[in-house]
């Protein structure tokens, strides 16, 4: 029998993960331009557009809802090439026909060698099965329901991202994770510069406090813009007559 809290949880997931009332924008990209430009451990940003989407983007006052990860090389519309934490399934590998028509971003790490790529990938791959954190599925719950007039800068802390069980996740930072198993930086905090050496020293974020608009505004990442990757030439364009 399942137990009440998690009855609960399934059933207020499947109510957040229906569509809202405010369309998403449609992809900026063909579908073909956006698999040409997908590499092995780039971050895939997601405009959605679920009730659940809408919480996330007012209270971190961004655009991206949802984050996916490159654990393979593409090789066709339905290869199993990117891994997400769904609300409803869990952590899942899934094609990229999933997104290919929502409005998205690719954010890349720069200068990781193949072989940490690897790691970051085979890391991710290790919470395959785990269930979706529904204490994050609770706290959006509650302030979708009743928003608070706060000011913009302290949305972000009204909501404590996920409960710090090791076997459940929520997107964000399940990718954090991964990338923290090997040092990369995605927003560190800053400490004090050491003088005596003239550099200055990081101090990691704990993954549950990344959201998917961390990988847009870290300094770390590259943003890949399909169409400009694809060979993008302003004199191909065909305008219509006036």
């Amino acid at each position: 029998m399942m137990h009440p809290l998690r009855w609960l949880g399934s059933r207020l997931a499947r109510f957040l993960a229906r569509p809202s009332r405010r369309a998403a924008r449609p992809a900026t990209s063909t579908p073909e331009e956006l698999a040409r430009a997908l590499r092995k451990g780039d971050v895939l940003l997601v405009e959605g557009s679920s009730r659940f989407s809408t919480a996330i983007k007012y209270l971190t006052q961004s655009t991206w809802s949802h984050a996916a990860l490159c654990v393979s090389a593409y090789s066709g519309p339905e290869d199993l090439c990117l891994l997400e934490a769904d609300v409803n399934e869990g952590v899942r590998l899934v094609p990229l026909s999933l997104f290919a028509h929502r409005h998205t971003r690719i954010c890349r790490p720069v200068g990781l060698r193949a072989e940490e790529i690897d790691a970051v990938t085979a890391h991710a791959m290790t919470q395959l099965g785990h269930h979706y954190d529904l204490k994050n599925v609770f706290d959006l719950a509650r302030w979708l329901i009743q928003r608070p007039p706060v000011p913009d800068t302290w949305k972000r802390r009204l909501l404590a991202f996920g409960s710090g069980d090791p076997t459940r996740a929520i997107c964000s930072s399940l990718i954090a994770r991964a990338f923290q198993s090997v040092h990369y930086p995605i927003l560190p905090e800053r400490v004090e510069a050491d003088p005596a050496h003239a550099v200055e020293i990081f101090e990691i974020r704990h993954h549950s406090f990344f959201t998917p608009r961390d990988f847009d505004i870290s300094p770390y990442f590259n943003v890949i813009k399909p169409s400009i990757a694809s060979g993008f030439d302003p004199h191909q364009i065909h305008w219509a007559p006036k």
